[in-house]
């Protein structure tokens, strides 16, 4: 009898331990100890960038602006925004004729010296090339 309830503690201790480690790992799993956030060099936006028939300029200074020449939209006729990236967040503020300033956030997934890659959190993905 007696090694029948030794038998039962330990199984119970251990099944307490691996419960204890079991919740540990549920919980840690929930947090975000490493940054997975990419880091993008911020120089290499700038310039005029092209996406089907979507342009987008980005001037070193933060400034921009974007047309659509399938809206029939020129360059001179180009909506300006200011822009910028904090390791992969791109912010663009978009300034509206009739006052008003429209924001809008992308998280960029590649951006080289030719190719820059965004999307938004509803699923709409760009790729561009840019113009030289």
């Amino acid at each position: 009898m007696k090694k029948t309830n030794y038998i039962i503690q330990k199984a119970r201790k251990g099944l307490q331990v691996g419960l204890l480690i079991c919740c540990l790992v549920l919980l840690m799993g929930g947090c975000d100890l490493f940054s997975h956030d990419d880091k993008f060099d911020k120089t290499l936006l700038s310039g005029k960038w092209l996406s089907g028939t979507l342009y987008e300029y980005y001037a070193p200074d933060g400034t921009g602006y974007t047309w659509d020449i399938l809206d029939d939209v020129t360059e001179e006729e180009a909506q300006p925004f200011t822009w910028t990236l904090e390791n992969a967040t791109l912010t663009q503020i978009h300034k509206m004729e009739m006052g008003g300033n429209v924001p809008k956030v992308y998280t960029v997934t590649k951006l080289t010296a030719t190719t820059f890659e965004y999307h938004d959190d509803y699923g709409k993905y760009y790729t561009f090339t840019k113009e030289q």
